[in-house]
């Protein structure tokens, strides 16, 4: 049985490529993208996509709002589209749009997203760079990163699928604790993909 997975990007989809990269590796066995989403038109997600030959959908949200257009209508005909494909599991990856129910309802408890924070800890944009701001006051020694189940509108909140520290040093500049944050994405996602898929055991916690 192949597994099929819906990727949504916003911008330039490393952890698309991750995941990418798992199903063609075999980290992700019988695990396929079976379409790529993005609400962005100069997306490099987009690129990476059609380089590996995987169809790729662009829904934009301007359109709606020149036309005063709701979110919810935005949201349903995403799921429209969507629907001409085989989805097991819609995985956002830096998706920067937040769903409401005419969308959500479609893929209930098929939904994952990845945050740059643990859990209860800088929910929403400019995660990473909060969390150095949070370090270089004294208030914090670590920040991380967790998957977590998208059930409904709400922002960053889980609940979590897998998460895992990872450690702010001294002579970090913000590049180095971002390089080191994506880099914690990327291995974190794919083990939650699997799991979600059942593909390996969770592990939901790790340092």
């Amino acid at each position: 049985m192949t597994h099929h997975i819906a990727v949504l990007i916003s911008g330039s989809g490393t952890n698309l490529q991750a995941i990418i990269d798992a199903t063609e590796s075999g980290e992700l066995p019988d695990t396929r993208v079976s379409v790529v989403v993005s609400n962005h038109k100069d997306a490099y997600g987009l690129e990476r996509a059609k380089a590996h030959g995987i169809p790729t959908i662009y829904h934009p949200f301007q359109p709606y709002r020149r036309a005063g257009r709701s979110r919810n209508e935005y949201d349903a005909d995403l799921a429209e589209k969507m629907s001409h494909y085989p989805v097991d599991l819609v995985v956002l990856a830096g998706w920067m749009h937040i769903f409401t129910m005419d969308f959500i309802r479609h893929y209930s408890g098929r939904i994952l997203n990845i945050h740059p924070a643990l859990p209860d800890t800088f929910p929403g944009t400019h995660a990473i760079e909060r969390a150095y701001e949070a370090f270089q006051r004294g208030e914090i020694d670590h920040t991380g990163v967790m998957v977590h189940r998208v059930p409904d509108e709400g922002v960053d909140v889980g609940p979590v699928v897998m998460q895992r520290t990872v450690p702010i040093y001294s002579t970090d500049t913000l590049e180095d604790l971002e390089a080191r944050v994506h880099a914690t994405e990327h291995a974190l996602y794919v083990q939650a993909i699997a799991a979600e898929l059942g593909l390996a055991p969770a592990r939901r916690d790790e340092t």
